[in-house]
């Protein structure tokens, strides 16, 4: 039976692939769990119809996602801790520390979003990366300061 998949499926095919499967894994496998419809002309025009809306919509967030890139490019956040001898931190400037400074710029983001390998401990200028989209990421510029 010929079907159309919905969903990357291991060992089958990707996603909008027209594949020949047995009947049996059609009718009780792929079909009932939504990860595939049968491959007739109907289901073709809307599946075709659903690829492109979704695309138009990655479309759209890759754009918001390249212009708020642009804007965290711009600027630099500060952020000033309490330090002992040998100007050695007390903590760490973590994620949340970055996203609470971010805010108050007016910039939202999910703490998934930052990519730190670890906590910042030093003083100084630190380059953060920041993940917006799969196809676009951005630098911020971090500031740790003494208080």
């Amino acid at each position: 039976m010929k079907v159309i998949l919905k969903e990357d499926i291991e060992r089958v095919g990707k996603r909008g692939e027209i594949v020949n499967v047995s009947d049996g894994y059609a009718r009780n496998y792929l079909i009932p769990k939504k990860l595939a419809v049968p491959a007739t002309p109907s289901n073709l025009k809307a599946f075709q119809n659903e690829e492109k809306l979704r695309k138009m919509k990655a479309d759209r967030e890759k754009t918001k996602a390249e212009k708020l890139a642009n804007k965290i490019k711009n600027i630099s956040i500060t952020i000033a801790v309490k330090t002992g001898e040998d100007d050695k931190l007390f903590g760490a400037v973590s994620s949340v520390d970055i996203l609470s400074a971010l805010k108050e710029k007016g910039i939202e983001l999910q703490k998934g979003m930052i990519r730190m390998e670890e906590s910042i401990r030093s003083l100084g200028t630190h380059y953060v990366p920041i993940k917006l989209h799969p196809e676009v990421e951005a630098k911020l510029k971090v500031e740790v300061v003494k208080k």
